[in-house]
């Protein structure tokens, strides 16, 4: 069954190239990026690995783990690490997933149940819907799951928009407009009656129509 946010991400122990985990105490009281590989060595997630690993530090600035997850065993994901960085200028330093039983792929909907056998017999084609992203907040629920195809590199920065979203409604009961970025204006969430709104925004809101009210973001 696939997953979908407000589920609980589930919870698994799997080899990493920085030794075993348990996702859930991994993951802890941070936030965590959840990515998936169709194989090792395929073109544009070389590109993925080494630009997530580039901007490593920006998600250790929103309390945001992040791991990759392939279906190679632990010494193909060694080689590939050495390619990434010869590739693309920078180390990966955050943990790859060995899923060789496909035990966290089908948990997690990506792959289906019937699948069996040597996972380097497969091909990344076979191995296609490995191209998904989920964000798991601290309560270890999803609260965001995207899935791409195999010819378009994912947005991380997209990504990081989208946690910093996520970490601000979390705080307060706001939503975010289209193509909204950090500082800019927000929205009273729905939830909040124009009574509890009065008590929070004493200055007032900005509202085009009842049911859009406008706020600066809050500022810690």
């Amino acid at each position: 069954m696939s997953l979908t946010i407000g589920d609980t991400a589930p919870d698994f122990e799997a080899d990493t190239t920085e030794g075993r985990i348990s996702f859930h105490d991994w993951i802890g009281d941070s936030w965590a990026v959840l990515f998936s590989h169709p194989r090792d060595f395929t073109p544009v997630c070389t590109t993925e690995l080494g630009y997530m690993a580039r901007i490593k530090s920006d998600f250790d600035d929103r309390n945001t783990k992040i791991i990759a997850i392939s279906t190679d065993p632990g010494e193909n994901h060694e080689k590939w690490v050495q390619d990434i960085e010869e590739t693309q200028g920078a180390r990966v330093n955050y943990p790859i997933i060995a899923d060789t039983d496909f035990n966290v792929a089908k948990t997690y909907g990506m792959l289906p149940n019937d699948v069996s056998g040597d996972p380097t017999a497969r091909t990344p084609a076979q191995n296609q819907t490995l191209r998904n992203v989920f964000v798991i907040g601290p309560d270890k629920k999803i609260k965001l799951v995207l899935i791409y195809p195999m010819s378009t590199g994912r947005n991380f920065d997209e990504v990081l928009r989208v946690l910093d979203s996520l970490q601000l409604t979390a705080e307060y009961q706001l939503s975010t407009p289209a193509q909204w970025q950090p500082g800019e204006n927000v929205i009273i969430s729905g939830t909040v009656s124009n009574e509890q709104a009065r008590e929070r925004y004493p200055d007032g809101w900005e509202a085009p129509r009842p049911y859009i009210r406008i706020v600066p973001a809050p500022t810690k």
